[in-house]
C-alpha cells in the first residue's frame, strides 16, 4: 500500500528544487498539500507515509469527501491542482448522493463532480479512474461525461496498462483536465 503517493511524490519533486527560499520551504510544508481519507487505516498509513517522506504536519483529514455538499463549496475552498485516485467501484448511500446534481451510486461519478467543483478556474487535475468511465452508457455516465467535457479546456486521456493499480481488478485511465476559465459574452460572465 502506498497511500498518499501522489502527495509524497509531488512533495519530493518540489523539495528537490534547489532554489527554494525559507518561505517557499515553509509553504511547501504547511500550505501546499491537502487530502481527505474515509477509511481509518488508510488515513493513518497515509499520514505516516507523508511524515516518513518529510512532510512534518500533513494536512490530511479523516472524512468522507463525498459527504460535502457541492453547493457549499466556495472559492476559498478551491485548489489549483487536484491529483486523485478515487476508489474503484464504490457505492454511496442515497443521502450522500443528494449532495450532487447528478445522482448515482457509483462513486466515480460523484468524485468527478467533486473534483471539478473544487478546482479553481484554470486549475489542473489528474484523476485515475477505471477505463469503463468513458464507455458506459447509463444516464449518470452520460451526464458526468458531459460535465467533464464542458468543464475542461484540455482533455487528454492516458490509457494505463493492466495491473498498474494492483488489486483494483480493473483497467484504468488517467483523465487530465484544465478547468475552463469563465467566458465573457456581451459583458456577461458565464
Amino acid at each position: 500500500m502506498r497511500l498518499c503517493r501522489f502527495l509524497t511524490e509531488s512533495f519530493e519533486y518540489l523539495k528537490a528544487n534547489k532554489n527554494l527560499s525559507t518561505t517557499d520551504a515553509k509553504t511547501l510544508q504547511t500550505k501546499t498539500f491537502y487530502g481527505k481519507e474515509k477509511k481509518s487505516l488508510a488515513y493513518i498509513i497515509g499520514i505516516m507515509n507523508m511524515i516518513l517522506h518529510g512532510v512534518e504536519a500533513p494536512n490530511i483529514i479523516h472524512t468522507n469527501t463525498l459527504s460535502e455538499n457541492l453547493a457549499d463549496i466556495q472559492e476559498k475552498d478551491r485548489y489549483d491542482v487536484v491529483l486523485a485516485n478515487p476508489p474503484f467501484g464504490g457505492q454511496e448511500r442515497a443521502e450522500v448522493q443528494q449532495n450532487f446534481p447528478i445522482k448515482g451510486g457509483e462513486t466515480a461519478y460523484l468524485f468527478l463532480q467533486h473534483f471539478i467543483k473544487i478546482l479553481r478556474a484554470g486549475g489542473k487535475a489528474g484523476i485515475v479512474i477505471k477505463n469503463t468511465f468513458l464507455s458506459n452508457t447509463d444516464n449518470a455516465s452520460n451526464s458526468c461525461e458531459n460535465i467533464y467535457w464542458k468543464a475542461a479546456t484540455c482533455t487528454p486521456v492516458l490509457d494505463l496498462p493492466g495491473g498498474v493499480f494492483t488489486g483494483a481488478g480493473v483497467k484504468t485511465v488517467v483523465l487530465f483536465l484544465i478547468k475552463a476559465l469563465p467566458q465573457k459574452r456581451f459583458g456577461i460572465t458565464n
